[in-house]
């Protein structure tokens, strides 16, 4: 009722002025029917009052008893016992004409003056029908008769009554209960919009908008609860007020109206707190479906998040279809996909977590069930498929394991086999007793081959038929077919050593020629090995092993047994074996190479592990890595398989190194990115990155090591092919070797020159105008200059001074070295610029007499003379012949131009032209010059010659 109707038209607080005039009251007394009884006590300025007041007044004072006494009709006491009859009449004729409520009886108490009682009597009695007309009205002529009418009980003492009543408490008891009336409408009103809005309100479609409308409208409850706190304390603050005289007992006699006011405002608070508690239900309802509405945005993220990582995952997992060339590679993607696994085991457990979650709003009857059941399931296929499929490449992995195990296993019997044939001395076998011995080690080892061979070519293909790809089965049959010739090599030799054994009719005089001995091969550098690559580093020590042994007993085979054939097959096993770490340490390196890009560069790019990465390595994979992804490529997938194209023919590996000897000068580009990459390296080293990456692939070094990988296998291949040389003199590849060798010394050249090259500090012009780098090196530098007074100081300078030569096809380049402070590529010399000196005005003097190491470089006809002296007469040697050839280029070149010229001039009519003009003319000075250079005394006479000039030993490159 409170809610949707006004509780009063008009409020004491807004005629609060006028009420406090008090020419008007409703005291709260009470008729004999319970008419409610309304006061006018004696006001002199009554007639003053203006009408828009009195009017007021009265519609408040009719407002405020209930329906059901107001229904009854009003008494109103008249007090006019000191005023004039003119102004009775005038009171009660303006009281009854704008009385707003239904009039019952108005007692008029007439004015007490013995005149103006007479006279009152006398005008009543000519106006009692004028006042009939109008109310019931009465005059009383005194107080006791009023009480004849009105029990002494409900009238106020000023008219003789008992009845409590304080003008000033009641105003501001009627103040207190309209504001508090007021105010639980409002909230009353304020709780039914905010529950319209909740009711209203659409769940949000994401968490972050689920958490803010859940936020905000709990702020509003939260509100509009404190709002209900001080209307409840206003509202009980005022019934204790209003209920204090009623404490107190009946004889301080309590009217009506305050047992009205108690009643109103007990029922005002009833309903507030009937309303708070509607609204707290409706609450609870509202938040517990927000709640749920949150839990289920954050199983739905959850969801959206895991489906996508599983998604990636079993995308990921179905590109892992290679099932290894070796039994280390195989173990290599055993670790990836163990590894592989234990990542996406967090996506797994993830999602399993996510699955109990969901079935627990299930089970607190969540409104979305029909939603999250399904998403449950559907996270237990994928992870089900996902560990399924998991399952199935880890079974293929194992097959292929044990297959290669198989294969090595053969391949290293093979091997074994073949050190045998070799190292068996060929003059004990002439001997019956040698012969014997010989014959039963054949046999013995042959009985191994039970548990090392393979046994049978159809069965291998049946077990492992899931596995055989054309690649694997074409591996399988090689093997076979060695183990096949191995064993025939056997069966040879035991033919022979049988007749030997035989009973011999004559003695055999076995005659060993002079012992050669062979060099050791070098041992392959050492590779950083993980721990679960023990199988491959065991079966490459057993296959190195027996090379040294066969190496060394071979020598001594050699000076006991004349026999070419044995020799041979013995060059041929060394052969194959310097093949077999060729290619051991080839695809070892490409392994490296990979785990390190896929460990680190990878992982830099890594959303997951950028909170790892300092500020300093953003951006900076390049610097660190330089081209190493495009040396992987190259080594992967051309090189590498190159190579094993020459497996069985290992003496003509060298026409594999000439195909690719353009390709190898990627190791320029990346010795070149080195001093960056160590700087950087030396900087974040120790970044938690690098250390969480180690820690993943189990290395037992740090990246720097891996990084220098390149570096030091581009010097292992000149080692190998120097090996393989020796033992392939008389092979057909030979030359070819010698020119992969000279390659790749060439490549190191090139790599070591521009590492020097890039270090060369204060040169204004680049670098690359001056053409081709043909040579550098150190040496003492003395000048001699004749002209310039600005050189004088220097003609008694007998110190040379130490500069670094760069010799170009245009330039030669001096510089002053200087060394850096600092560790690994940091300690590398950089060369400070000092002078350079254009080739087009240079000549030599290759002989400085007193020092076969000293030559000259002069300028300018000998304006500036340069004495060189070299660390070695041989380095010296290798400088003059390279100057020498970029002079006779250059002379060579000079001599065609005017040669062409001369050409064009004969075939035309020249205009006459001024000699200074004339382009023959300048050509036939350069050419002049350059054969005065050539000419000169102090320089070796024609050295111009057409004839071919030696290459420059390699003992004559720079450091």
């Amino acid at each position: 009722e409170i809610m949707h109707q006004d509780i009063v038209p008009l409020c004491a607080a807004d005629i609060q002025d006028q009420l406090r005039k008090r020419f008007a009251y409703l005291s709260g007394g009470r008729g004999q029917d319970g008419s409610p009884v309304i006061t006018f006590p004696d006001y002199p300025a009554f007639s003053e009052i203006p009408d828009e007041e009195f009017q007021s007044v009265m519609t408040y004072l009719t407002s405020i008893p209930s329906l059901q006494d107001a229904g009854v009709g009003f008494i109103l006491v008249i007090d006019r016992r000191r005023d004039k009859w003119t102004s009775v009449k005038a009171s009660v004729l303006r009281i009854a004409a704008s009385f707003p409520a239904n009039l019952q009886l108005v007692l008029v108490l007439r004015p007490t003056g013995f005149f103006q009682r007479t006279l009152s009597d006398i005008a009543f009695k000519f106006n009692r029908d004028d006042f009939k007309m109008k109310v019931p009205v009465i005059m009383l002529g005194s107080v006791p008769e009023l009480h004849g009418h009105i029990d002494k009980s409900q009238l106020t003492e000023d008219l003789g009554g008992t009845l409590d009543y304080c003008h000033t408490r009641w105003l501001c008891h009627r103040t207190a209960i309209e504001s508090f009336a007021l105010m639980v409408k409002q909230t009353a009103q304020m709780l039914q919009a905010f529950g319209t809005e909740l009711a209203e309100t659409e769940l949000p479609n994401d968490v972050p908008s689920t958490s803010s409308v859940l936020c905000a409208h709990t702020e509003k409850k939260d509100k509009a609860k404190e709002d209900m706190r001080l209307a409840l304390e206003e509202g009980r603050s005022v019934l204790e007020s209003i209920s204090a005289p009623l404490a107190q007992g009946p004889e301080h006699g309590v009217n009506q109206d305050q047992l009205d006011n108690q009643t109103t405002v007990q029922r005002l608070l009833a309903q507030l707190s009937e309303t708070e508690a509607a609204f707290d239900e409706f609450w609870a309802k509202h938040q517990q479906k927000l709640e749920q509405c949150l839990q289920l945005r954050h199983f739905e993220q959850g969801f959206r998040e895991v489906k996508a990582t599983l998604d990636v995952a079993s995308q990921k997992i179905a590109t892992f279809t290679d099932l290894g060339n070796s039994l280390a590679h195989v173990q290599h993607l055993l670790r990836d996909l163990a590894g592989f696994e234990e990542k996406s085991g967090v996506a797994v457990d993830r999602a399993q977590t996510l699955c109990l979650d969901g079935e627990r709003l299930i089970e607190d009857q969540h409104y979305a069930v029909d939603s999250i059941h399904p998403k449950c399931e559907e996270l237990r296929h994928l992870c089900d498929t996902f560990a399924a499929e998991v399952g199935r490449r880890r079974g293929l992995l194992g097959k292929s394991l044990e297959l290669h195990g198989l294969l090595e296993t053969s391949m290293r019997w093979c091997d074994e086999g073949i050190y045998l044939l070799a190292s068996q001395p060929v003059d004990k076998c002439q001997s019956q007793d040698g012969a014997e011995a010989a014959l039963q080690e054949i046999e013995k080892f042959l009985e191994t081959g039970a548990e090392n061979k393979i046994q049978e070519l159809p069965q291998i293909y049946k077990d492992y038929e899931s596995i055989l790809n054309q690649d694997l089965r074409e591996h399988v049959q090689k093997v076979f077919q060695k183990q096949a010739s191995m064993e025939e090599m056997f069966r040879r030799r035991q033919a022979s050593l049988k007749k030997l054994a035989a009973k011999q009719t004559r003695p055999v005089q076995p005659v060993a020629p002079r012992p050669e001995a062979l060099a050791k091969s070098p041992c392959p550098s050492p590779g950083i090995r993980r721990g679960s690559e023990n199988s491959s580093s065991e079966g490459s020590a057993l296959r190195r092993g027996p090379y040294r042994r066969a190496k060394s007993e071979m020598s001594g085979r050699q000076g006991r047994s004349g026999s070419a054939g044995d020799e041979e097959e013995s060059l041929a096993v060394l052969r194959r074996h310097v093949m077999n770490e060729l290619l051991d340490t080839e695809r070892a390196y490409v392994e490296e190479l990979l785990c390190v890009l896929e460990g680190y560069a990878a992982e830099m790019d890594n959303p997951l592990m950028t909170h790892l990465i300092s500020t300093d390595l953003h951006s900076k994979k390049d610097v660190l890595f330089g081209n190493m992804e495009e040396i992987y490529h190259f080594h992967n997938r051309i090189f590498l398989r190159e190579l094993e194209a020459y497996a069985d023919c290992p003496e003509l590996v060298g026409r594999c190194f000439l195909e690719r000897r353009e390709d190898f000068q990627i190791y320029e580009k990346y010795c070149q990115n080195k001093p960056r990459s160590e700087s950087l390296w030396r900087q974040c080293s120790d970044c938690p990155f690098f250390q969480e990456c180690q820690r993943k692939l189990d290395h037992k070094l740090s990246l720097d090591s891996y990084l220098l990988k390149p570096v030091q296998r581009i010097t292992k291949y000149q080692l190998l092919l120097k090996e393989m040389l020796k033992y392939s003199r008389s092979c057909e590849g030979a030359e070819g070797l010698r020119e992969a060798l000279s390659s790749i010394l060439g490549i190191l050249k090139a790599v070591n020159d521009s590492m020097h090259l890039i270090a060369i500090t204060g040169y204004d012009g680049n670098l690359g105008d001056l053409g081709r780098l043909l040579m550098q090196g150190s040496f003492s530098v003395w000048t001699d200059h004749k002209r310039g007074h600005t050189k004088v100081k220097e003609l008694a300078r007998f110190k040379p001074m130490q500069r670094h030569l760069f010799l170009h096809e245009k330039a030669v380049l001096f510089c002053k070295r200087r060394e850096e402070s600092g560790e690994g590529y940091e300690k590398a010399p950089s060369y400070s610029y000092k002078q350079s000196l254009n080739m087009t005005a240079v000549g030599i003097t290759e002989n400085v007499k007193g020092d076969a190491k000293k030559f000259e470089i002069w300028y300018n006809a000998r304006e500036e003379v340069y004495i060189v002296q070299a660390p070695t007469p041989e380095i010296k040697a290798a400088w003059v012949g390279e100057i020498r050839k970029v002079l006779t280029s250059q002379l060579q070149a000079c001599r065609e131009a005017s040669q062409h010229r001369a050409l064009e001039q004969s075939q035309s009519l020249p205009l006459p032209a001024a000699p200074s003009s004339s382009p023959s003319r300048g050509t036939a000075r350069n050419v002049k010059k350059l054969e005065e250079r050539k000419t000169d005394p102090l320089s070796l006479e024609g050295y111009v010659s057409a004839a071919p000039l030696p290459k420059p030993p390699e003992k004559g490159r720079g450091p």
